[in-house]
């Protein structure tokens, strides 16, 4: 059951294996794939040879743009056991214990582009799509359970300082710590990032997170908030710098090498499926913002839930079209999961879909790895690239005489409503902070502070020897800082822990 969960997502736009004389893509017979059409021996080569005009005009057109952020990647496929009854939490079919579904994973950096080494010091994306009877479900996350930021209108900002300076085309110190430290809600993941967990060893040695806030909605319409949390099984490992470093240079494709091979031997990765459950009424005063991205819920207020395991079981038959044209989207929700009024999950959900269509077209989605396993019934027709098409019987629009029909809360005959209904596809919040639009920050909650919580991490988390190891990276990151940009980095984190502050600061000038 298991082999066939994964081979029938991978199985999907496949061709027969090519055998005899190869052909034009519309199908004709080639003469020759070596030798072009010259007017004479040794005469110029003629525009009537088609075929080397189409061989080269679709050589220069094999790449898509790259992912802004988390270009560099690489994934497999497998699926989602549930061994666990939470049907208490979530409606959702893939979340009912025993069953099982075929799904796909992305891992990723978020900096560097395509041909980055898979070592460097970075965050490291973890994403998930379950193929359901209700459609795709994606959780898009990372190998951190909190961001840089809280308000997805900052993250272009972000993302541009990470990257490369207009002026030189080189990555710039300067302007990360610059963004960093004028942005203090930055501090927990920069943390993170600092810390053992910003130089996995490899993919199979992280664990993953949903990192946002979201619902579950179960049969009775109860919502809860949930945090997602996926535990490898095969211990947690990580690089020191230098070894990072070293690794960078022998192999930029550890990470994307070593995932695949131990698949290709039999050793498939295997990650627990555990959830925070928060009841509905306690988000409105839990100690911290719980839709804050860059906050942590304490596992000892919300301890871990276990609903049961994923297993990653079988490589791509084709990396361009099953994992560069992968298109992950947190806005791909099925019924009993909603959002939250999480900023960045809300504009993440907008922002995600709108890249795949300007990286590989407003038809993204009937590429063969982005289909769905259940029936598409859409009034959605042509476009570029449209190579699904609906029935001819049925209407371009809605409502209509026919028997194509409605969203499942429509009037059936002439779409008319005079009541309101809630947006229970998105998520329940029946007590919202007003209705007005407005610009505001989060609500302020009792210990909301941004660097409270990357204080705990620090003194209660890490032991001394991982203390040492995050000072050492901090300033082995200032490379480059500009003097003011340098006494900004001291303050920041003077007020996550003094000694760390302290400590920084003696390492820096030990270098410099």
């Amino acid at each position: 059951m298991t082999e066939f969960a994964a081979d029938k997502i991978l199985n999907k736009g496949q061709r027969p294996a090519g055998k005899g004389n190869s052909t034009r893509p519309s199908g004709q017979p080639i003469a020759s794939e070596n030798t072009s059409l010259t007017a004479g021996p040794q005469g110029p080569t003629v525009l009537d040879d088609l075929h080397l005009i189409e061989k080269l005009a679709h050589f220069n057109r094999e790449r898509v743009p790259e992912r802004t952020p988390h270009a560099k990647g690489h994934g497999a496929f497998g699926e989602l056991h549930i061994t666990e009854d939470v049907s208490q939490y979530t409606k959702a079919k893939l979340f009912q214990k025993g069953t099982v579904t075929p799904m796909a994973a992305r891992f990723s950096t978020v900096a560097g582009e395509q041909g980055s080494p898979d070592t460097w010091r970075d965050v490291h994306g973890f994403a998930l799509r379950f193929y359901t009877e209700d459609g795709n479900y994606d959780i898009v996350g990372n190998n951190t359970p909190t961001f840089f930021l809280r308000d997805g209108m900052k993250f272009p900002d972000f993302i541009h300082s990470q990257k490369r300076l207009g002026a030189n085309g080189l990555r710039d110190a300067d302007m990360q710590w610059d963004f960093w430290t004028r942005n203090p809600e930055s501090a927990h993941q920069v943390t993170y990032l600092m810390g053992d967990r910003g130089t996995p060893k490899t993919t199979r040695n992280q664990d993953g997170f949903g990192s946002h806030t979201f619902q579950w909605i179960n049969e009775d319409g109860a919502p809860v908030w949930v945090k997602y949390h996926f535990k490898t099984r095969q211990g947690w490992e990580t690089f020191t710098d230098a070894e990072a470093q070293e690794m960078a240079g022998k192999n930029a494709d550890y990470h994307r090498e070593d995932l695949y091979n131990a698949i290709e031997h039999g050793d498939y990765p295997v990650w627990d499926v555990k959830v925070q459950i928060m009841p509905f009424e306690e988000a409105e005063n839990y100690r911290w913002n719980p839709f804050d991205l860059t906050k942590t819920w304490s596992q000892k207020d919300y301890p871990l839930v276990d609903v049961g395991y994923f297993v990653l079981n079988r490589n791509p038959r084709n990396f361009f079209a099953q994992i560069e044209q992968l298109a992950l989207d947190p806005g791909n929700l099925v019924p009993g999961i909603g959002l939250s009024p999480d900023r960045m999950l809300q504009a993440r959900a907008i922002a995600y879909a709108d890249q795949q269509r300007y990286r590989i077209g407003p038809n993204y989605k009937q590429l063969p790895v982005n289909q769905p396993l259940n029936q598409v019934n859409t009034y959605e027709h042509e476009g570029s690239m449209s190579f699904l098409f609906n029935d001819p019987a049925d209407p371009v629009y809605s409502p209509s005489r026919h028997e194509k029909g409605n969203g499942y809360l429509d009037d059936a005959e002439e779409n008319i409503r005079t009541e309101a209904y809630p947006a229970h596809d998105l998520y329940v919040n029946p007590d919202p902070h007003g209705s007005d639009l407005t610009r505001a920050p989060y609500v302020h909650h009792a210990e909301d502070d941004d660097f409270i919580q990357p204080g705990i991490l620090y003194r209660d988390v890490m032991d001394d020897a991982a203390k040492e190891r995050l000072a050492d990276n901090i300033t082995n990151a200032m490379a480059g800082v500009s003097a003011e940009t340098e006494q900004r980095v001291y303050h920041y984190w003077d007020q996550v822990d003094e000694n760390l502050g302290k400590r920084v600061r003696e390492l820096f000038a030990e270098k410099n």
